[in-house]
C-alpha cells in the first residue's frame, strides 16, 4: 500500500483546527447540520440520518434498505486494531465497502458530495476513548487514502457522527467515518488520526497512521 507521503504536510496545516467537527465545515459550504447524527456513546446505537443501518451486512452481496435508501455490501473485514495518540485510544472495529443508492429524499444532502445518483462508500467503525481526566480535542480520521490512490480529507466524511472535537475526560465515543470513492474496488486503506490536543492548545502527541487490508 502506498505510504501517506503528504501526511506530515497536511497535519502541519491542519494543526489544532483538525479537531473541529466535520459537519461544521459542511455547514460553512452551504450544507446544514440538520442531517448530522447526535452524539454516539459506547454501546448506544443511534441510527444515522443519512444512510441505512448496515450492522447486519456481513456477507458480500447482502443488502440493507430503509426510507433513506439502499446499501449493498461489496467488501467487509472485522478488525481488531488499536492505536494510542497521547491519552486517546482509537480502536478500529470493522471496515466496509458498500454501494449506496440514496432515496430521492436524500439527494440534496448527497449532492454536496457527488452528483451521481448512486456511488460506492468506504467506511470504518471506530471507538475512541479518553484515558485522561481532562478534555482532549481529537479526530479519529484526519484523512483517509485508498490503495487506489484516492485521498479523502476529513471534511468529506458523509456520516457526520460527531466523533471529532472535544472528548470529555474518561469518556468513550463510537461510530462511523465514511467517504464516497470513485473506485469501489478497494483492497486496503490507510488513515491518519489528528494530533491529541489539550484544552490549552498544547499538542500532547502527533497524529498516527493506521493501515488496514481487506
Amino acid at each position: 500500500m502506498n505510504r501517506l507521503l503528504i501526511g506530515a504536510l497536511i497535519l502541519t496545516t491542519f494543526g489544532a483546527l483538525n479537531t473541529q467537527p466535520a459537519f461544521e465545515e459542511k455547514a460553512a459550504k452551504g450544507k446544514t447540520d440538520e442531517m448530522s447524527a447526535p452524539l454516539v456513546k459506547k454501546d448506544v446505537y443511534v441510527p444515522n440520518p443519512q444512510l441505512p443501518d448496515d450492522r447486519k451486512l456481513t456477507q458480500i452481496g447482502q443488502n440493507a434498505s430503509d426510507a433513506k435508501g439502499d446499501l449493498t455490501l461489496m467488501a467487509h473485514k472485522k478488525v481488531d486494531q488499536a492505536v494510542t495518540v497521547g491519552p486517546i485510544e482509537v480502536s478500529v472495529k470493522d471496515m466496509k465497502v458498500m454501494h449506496a443508492t440514496p432515496d430521492y429524499s436524500m439527494i440534496d444532502f448527497f449532492h454536496g458530495y457527488t452528483h451521481d445518483e448512486d456511488f460506492d462508500i468506504v467506511k470504518v467503525n471506530v471507538e475512541i476513548k479518553n484515558n485522561s481526566d481532562k478534555k482532549i480535542k481529537f479526530s479519529p480520521v484526519a484523512f483517509l487514502e485508498t490503495d487506489k490512490g484516492e485521498h479523502l480529507p476529513w471534511e468529506d466524511d458523509i456520516y457526520l457522527e460527531e466523533l471529532s472535537g472535544e472528548l470529555d475526560g474518561n469518556a468513550t465515543k463510537s461510530g462511523n467515518v465514511g467517504f464516497i470513492v470513485n473506485n469501489g474496488d478497494v483492497r486496503g486503506i490507510s488513515f491518519m488520526t489528528s494530533d491529541a490536543v489539550n484544552g490549552e492548545g498544547k499538542v500532547l502527541e502527533k497524529g498516527k497512521s493506521v493501515e488496514l487490508e481487506f
